[in-house]
């Protein structure tokens, strides 16, 4: 038997190449969201956009009355300079779509397309094409949008490709899939002086290189061990010479838990070393946390195996259950405050270096178009399907 969507997998791919040729990064995505809505209004779906920016929601109604889930997908791309000799590589300098949110929302475009021809469920389906994941909590953006009042859903489903996970095997996590986030910056200060007389002055520096060991024995020794967490600097800039002690040193950097808690933790502990490094290197410290806090992706359970029947239905093999979850972070887990849901991975085929997730010669397997769509049209109709068979609190 031929796949639902066989006849239409040239068309889809086209649309990826295209997506994957014109990358916007958050909150820029404008030619993006026109680009989708377009191919939405050829297909005969309904859509709103310029929620939460420059969202999208597309609508496909069932063959009766029934509740509503909603189906995700992301739209942004990274600044990063595309490597690749594509032929359909970047054409926006310094951007590019080196996390698969072109195939992202790809599959999520085709799920429609086979829900809008089937309607083989009671309700409504709301497909999101979110902004700004990659930064600024696009999904947070959108919900403070009304999203949630004006498409109101019971649960939510989305996806992410894996690479190094074989291509169209599924994983569907119990609890955690991927880790909430919080970024920093502290910045610590002194008087500056001569290299050859650092009794004049604090040093800056000095403070930096405390705060960079003392912050991973804050880990360590903050966080109960049967918890994973990270905390990592990723930018130390300070001083332009060999014999200057500089007035400023600047580190930016980034926190990475499973729970909520833990991420609150971690920031007071960031604040607590930060003090003590500034008071032994004798300058002042300052500490700044990004606007928001992403929370972690945390699977619901009656949703996890929705998304696992629907693997299953859709002709895709599951991964081993003990797949470990990811310290990355998807802002996919501030729906989750307010639904409860499922976020599958779905495997992107062998790892090759210089081609992971957000690196310059990474690339989208247009292989696995057809069963992610699959694997969401499902998820949405057994959803629906459960829910109309009378099993109401699935969570």
């Amino acid at each position: 038997m031929s796949h639902p969507l066989a006849a239409d997998r040239e068309k889809l791919v086209a649309i990826r190449h295209a997506l994957h040729a014109h990358p916007e990064i958050a909150r820029e995505e404008a030619w993006t969201a026109s680009y989708v809505a377009d191919r939405l209004r050829e297909s005969g779906m309904s859509f709103e956009m310029n929620i939460g920016g420059h969202g999208v929601v597309a609508t496909v109604e069932g063959q009766g009355e029934g509740p509503a889930v909603a189906l995700r997908a992301d739209m942004d791309a990274l600044e990063i300079t595309e490597l690749s000799q594509l032929p359909y590589a970047s054409q926006q300098a310094g951007k590019m779509h080196a996390c698969g949110h072109d195939g992202h929302m790809t599959i999520l475009l085709a799920a429609g397309m086979h829900l809008a021809r089937t309607r083989d469920f009671a309700g409504k389906v709301h497909l999101v094409f979110q902004p700004a994941e990659e930064r600024y909590g696009g999904a947070r953006e959108m919900v403070a949008g009304g999203l949630l009042d004006r498409f109101p859903v019971q649960r939510i489903f989305g996806l992410h490709n894996w690479p190094g996970l074989a291509a169209g095997t599924v994983v569907v996590h119990d609890g955690p899939v991927m880790a909430g986030t919080s970024e920093f910056t502290v910045t610590f200060r002194g008087e500056g002086a001569h290299a050859a007389m650092p009794h004049m002055t604090g040093d800056p520096i000095l403070a930096g290189g405390h705060f960079m060991t003392g912050i991973q024995q804050g880990v360590a020794r903050a966080v109960d061990p049967h918890e994973s967490a990270v905390a990592t600097v990723g930018s130390f800039q300070s001083g332009h010479a060999q014999n200057i002690i500089p007035q400023e040193a600047r580190l930016i950097g980034t926190l990475r838990a499973y729970r909520t808690g833990t991420l609150h933790l971690l920031r007071s502990r960031v604040e607590s070393v930060a003090a003590a490094a500034a008071a032994i290197a004798g300058c002042s410290s300052e500490v700044a946390f990004d606007e928001f806090l992403c929370p972690p992706v945390v699977n619901t359970v009656a949703e996890r195996d929705i998304m696992r029947e629907a693997a299953s239905k859709a002709g895709l093999a599951l991964a081993p259950g003990d797949t470990r979850p990811s310290m990355a972070g998807d802002d996919f887990g501030d729906f989750l405050v307010h639904l409860p849901g499922a976020y599958a991975w779905i495997g992107n085929g062998p790892l090759e270096t210089d081609a992971g997730l957000h690196q310059p010669l990474y690339d989208f397997n247009d292989d696995i178009i057809l069963p992610g769509a699959m694997l969401l049209a499902r998820s949405a109709e057994l959803a629906l399907s459960k829910v109309h068979s009378g099993q109401k609190n699935l969570s």
